[in-house]
């Protein structure tokens, strides 16, 4: 079984709460809301999101399993060391919902419950990174390098519907799975792809349809999906 890692502070103050709508994008025919701005104020909480809220590409982003998105602060500053780009000034670079200091992927597990002012939220799943964030840095290997780095943030599922403000904090009720940091399903999903012990170990766990699927594809055939169409995105052409 794996071992814990990584030392949690049970609460961390939100800094700062992002929504955004869909736009037109980068490429011919593609949209996203990627590009989210910080709200002030008391948003509505559902099970779907924060009001105002919005996604593009429902198969892949938002629904119940990815209602809300935690983005790091703490890893702008290494960003900042590797790439040079305005969108690092301030939080909401990497379209996140949810921007804290303190908690990372490798203090926060998987099933986390979490209250977030009168809602109470699930730490659903790790984030898989899509090609927008290559066209949104203007680096063509960022998608890669998140996913390389584990910087990659998490995802929120609501099991109780509330609102929230930025100040309020953020406070783990309970931890269900404590020898599951997120750090260790994401080094699981992108560098310890085949490690079939660790795969077997995670089958186990409640994780969303997607995931449940990924697992036991490389389990039944010992290899990898191709990650290319996710990462690069449609042609330019």
């Amino acid at each position: 079984m794996p071992e814990p890692e990584g030392k949690h502070d049970p609460s961390t103050p939100l800094l700062s709460l992002h929504v955004g709508k869909v736009r037109p994008y980068t490429r011919a025919g593609t949209t996203s809301a990627i590009a989210k701005a910080p709200v002030g104020g008391r948003l509505r909480i559902t099970t779907l999101g924060l009001a105002g809220d919005e996604q593009a590409d429902l198969r892949v982003h938002g629904g119940v399993d990815k209602a809300i998105h935690h983005y790091p602060l703490d890893h702008y500053a290494a960003w900042r060391q590797e790439i040079a780009h305005p969108l690092l000034d301030s939080a909401g670079a990497f379209g996140e919902n949810f921007s804290t200091h303190g908690w990372t992927e490798a203090s926060v597990h998987f099933g986390d419950i979490v209250q977030a002012g009168s809602a109470v939220l699930q730490v659903s799943q790790g984030r898989q990174p899509c090609w927008k964030l290559n066209d949104r840095f203007g680096q063509p290997d960022m998608a890669r390098r998140l996913q390389s780095t584990g910087r990659t943030g998490w995802y929120y599922r609501v099991l109780e519907e509330g609102a929230i403000s930025a100040g309020d904090r953020l406070i783990v009720l309970e931890r269900p799975y404590p020898q599951w940091p997120l750090s260790l399903l994401m080094d699981m999903l992108f560098q310890r792809t085949l490690d079939l012990a660790l795969l077997r170990s995670a089958s186990v766990l409640p994780l969303p349809p997607s995931w449940k699927k990924l697992i036991e594809h490389r389990l039944a055939r010992n290899e990898v999906e191709s990650w290319r169409k996710r990462l690069e995105g449609p042609d330019r052409t």
